[in-house]
């Protein structure tokens, strides 16, 4: 199977580039990425996994990463809450009133934020790789790099975004450094200006919601977390999990933090099961 199509989504002067899977009549499932992270950094095959069991599957680059716009170096000017927003934007835009939202780390917060905020738009929510941000979970343990001096050099962005994913994907015996420096370069020379994609986002407004407003979390939700992720250990995912009523809680076996080191089968099962049980309560 192929992407059913790419587009590009407009408005308030935003372009962002989607691209779906699967048939637009089946159950919808938005895929929100982590931090500097493009599209791509869903893999095809696991959108194809997802579309192939009766669901329409959208991914899409999140502002400066991939095709989508690129703001002022160093001054993004949004935040997490226009991060929601604009997923909105591209579910008003395909004309669907609710979705299953699936986010990864920062993809995550921004999932969370719809859960509390617009619950009357989900149909459920997956939570990868999350954290409460309550103090006395454990520290991780990833080392990462310094920006580098020029931005605009190819070799160094790839160099820097390889060390950044080795920060948190190290641990995972799935760790493959040249098969995720090959994605790494693919993603680099996709990307629109990788100099944005590496230092605007961490520079965003973080408006993430408070650690108790979980509870007021109403959709189907599943969480699931890497036995090997080094950003944030697998207690970060528990707490997560404790706090959102009747959550399923699922580890990720060998995984790191970014989903170049899950096994397939191991991620999408538990994953197309809990969309599955969902859209039955729809």
């Amino acid at each position: 199977m192929t992407a059913l199509c790419t587009y590009i989504v407009t408005f308030d002067e935003v372009e962002l580039c989607v691209e779906m899977y699967g048939e637009r009549r089946d159950p919808p499932v938005l895929l929100i990425a982590g931090m500097s992270a493009s599209m791509l950094w869903w893999p095809g095959e696991v959108c194809e996994a997802i579309a192939s069991s009766g669901f329409f599957v959208i991914r899409y680059d999140q502002r400066d990463t991939g095709r989508s716009t690129s703001f002022p170096r160093g001054r993004p000017g949004y935040s997490t809450h226009d991060l929601a927003a604009d997923a909105l934007h591209i579910c008003d835009s395909l004309g669907l009133r609710s979705t299953h939202v699936v986010g990864h780390s920062l993809g995550s917060g921004i999932a969370t934020i719809l859960a509390v905020d617009h619950p009357e738009r989900l149909r459920s929510v997956t939570l990868i790789g999350a954290t409460t941000g309550a103090p006395g979970l454990p520290a991780g343990t990833g080392i990462f790099p310094v920006l580098p001096e020029d931005l605009d050099s190819r070799v160094a962005a790839i160099d820097y975004l390889l060390e950044d994913t080795r920060a948190c994907d190290g641990l995972s015996p799935r760790f493959d450094e040249d098969r995720i420096r090959q994605f790494i370069t693919s993603d680099v020379d996709r990307a629109d200006d990788i100099a944005a994609t590496i230092s605007n986002p961490p520079a965003m407004e973080f408006l993430h919601p408070r650690r108790g407003d979980l509870g007021t979390v109403s959709a189907p939700s599943l969480v699931m977390h890497g036995e090997m992720d080094s950003v944030f250990p697998v207690a970060h995912g528990e707490a997560v999990a404790r706090l959102i009523p009747d959550a399923a809680f699922v580890v990720l076996p060998g995984a790191g933090h970014t989903l170049l080191t899950i096994d397939q089968a191991d991620f999408t099962t538990p994953l197309i099961r809990h969309l599955r049980v969902a859209e039955r309560r729809c």
